[in-house]
């Protein structure tokens, strides 16, 4: 089984967390900033070097505005269509 920061669940997951902060014009400093983490943190994450635990995860999305609920979903509906 490939590390799980490999998977291409998590890249997705990782490319979706982006997507909603760049959709938001944020840099990484400012959501660093608001989640009161040095801006290596988000890119660790955004590059893959690091996983994030469902904690964080709940940080981020509440500091990019998002509805974790909704997030999963689509995420999950994604994996449904593409049959990952």
């Amino acid at each position: 089984m490939a590390s799980s920061v490999h998977d291409p669940r998590y890249r997705r997951f990782c490319q979706l967390l982006i997507e909603s902060r760049q959709s938001q014009n944020m840099t990484q400093v400012q959501l660093a900033t608001h989640l009161k983490r040095p801006q290596s943190f988000v890119s660790k994450y955004e590059n893959g070097e690091r996983r994030i635990d469902l904690i964080e995860f709940l940080e981020i999305a509440a500091a990019l505005g998002l509805d974790p609920t909704d997030f999963i979903r689509l995420l999950q509906a994604e994996e449904w269509e593409e049959g990952l």
